[in-house]
């Protein structure tokens, strides 16, 4: 549950189904229990853990690590102690086995958002939309260079559209708006639509920070519902198309600046390139249940190989520069969350790329189709 600089939030205000998770604590008679909670959420565990002993007769356990999302279970971990319940607070149930009984609890907010502010955002990106399906691109052949500017078009040009509704979406904890939202924004004139994701995703309109698969080409533009940058970096570049964001917390109204994606995908281009003369690479395996590709890695070694590159898989549960930028190695492919690539590589000394821009290195996959955002499914 990400949150944006100076964010700040009314814990009052949030409902964590405490009521609902007692009560299943006393039918079942647990006698330990474990809470895993995101780190925004993290200030209040005191007092739930207070709340929890005192109407229960269990002793309640804080995974105190870093929570990261649905896909950073610690099951193995708390069943080693004899914990018989985890409350996992702030996510949905993502489709992976927690391998124990588990609760997973949404934590919803009650603030609603006045509509008025965000308006002027959605015109315009409704009027970008419209011109982007009149000046739909022909096939062409390009040279090296036109094929490397295609590739850093931040709004994504490349993908035809076949309408201009606006996409209603938002992070977990605001999900419960999205109806009230949806005929607002009807109301409003917009032609709206609620996506629906793939397995990965519980509920219409839910994005998360490795998976926007409810996108679709009679999407035109995107309104967000939640705070922080983490959920619209990803939505746009992985849809390529321009997004309003509106936070329930602050009632704040603004857009994901189109200059800040161009900024990353310059990043990207410019540790894709760097990668060319690489030999070596360790490619990272995460150990998180959500988060293990193992059959991806893999893959990118078998691709190495027969470019002549040498592969070492290295296996982690967190990934940090203090513990892989010491390894003798040129560049870093990621397989774990996606994320890690994106919003962390200036914080590693070697290039940290992601399997598509290791392709991309390659000449595996073309410059003019566009970037391509990791996802996992």
């Amino acid at each position: 549950m990400p949150l944006g600089p100076g964010t700040t939030m009314d814990l009052d205000r949030h409902d964590f189904q405490l009521t609902e998770l007692i009560e299943r604590i006393q039918s079942n008679d647990n006698r330990l229990v474990a809470l895993q909670i995101p780190e925004g959420l993290k200030m209040q565990a005191l007092e739930m853990m207070d709340t929890i002993e005192t109407e229960t007769s269990a002793k309640v356990i804080l995974a105190a690590d870093p929570c990261y999302g649905a896909c950073d279970l610690v099951h193995d971990k708390m069943g080693m102690m004899g914990v018989e319940l985890v409350a996992h607070m702030g996510h949905s149930q993502m489709n992976i086995d927690s391998g124990m009984p588990t609760q997973f609890i949404d934590v919803t907010y009650d603030g609603e958002p006045e509509l008025e502010p965000i308006i002027p955002f959605l015109e315009a990106h409704r009027a970008m939309a419209r011109q982007r399906m009149e000046n739909q691109p022909a096939p062409e052949d390009l040279s090296e260079e036109e094929a490397q500017d295609r590739f850093m078009d931040a709004v994504g040009r490349l993908a035809p559209l076949t309408g201009t509704k606006l996409g209603l979406v938002g992070s977990i904890q605001h999900l419960h708006l999205l109806p009230e939202y949806f005929d607002r924004l009807e109301k409003a004139g917009y032609e709206v639509e609620i996506p629906i994701g793939g397995a990965r995703l519980s509920f219409p309109g839910q994005v998360l920070g490795c998976n926007y698969s409810g996108d679709d080409d009679s999407i035109g533009h995107y309104l967000f519902l939640g705070s922080g940058d983490f959920h619209p970096i990803g939505l746009v570049l992985h849809t390529g198309k321009p997004l309003a964001i509106l936070d329930p917390y602050s009632g704040e109204a603004r857009e994901m600046s189109l200059k800040h994606i161009e900024r990353i995908l310059r990043q990207r281009f410019g540790l894709i390139m760097a990668c060319g003369d690489a030999q070596s690479f360790g490619i990272l395996i995460g150990e998180k249940p959500g988060q293990m590709r193992r059959s991806l890695a893999l893959r990118m070694k078998r691709i190495l190989e027969k470019h002549g590159k040498k592969g070492y898989l290295l296996a982690l549960e967190h990934v940090g520069p203090e513990l892989i930028d010491f390894y003798p190695v040129d560049a870093f492919v990621n397989t774990a969350c996606p994320r890690i690539a994106i919003d962390d590589a200036v914080r590693y000394q070697k290039p940290l790329i992601t399997p598509y821009e290791l392709e991309v290195s390659l000449g595996e996959k073309k410059w003019e189709t566009g970037y391509q955002f990791d996802e996992i499914p």
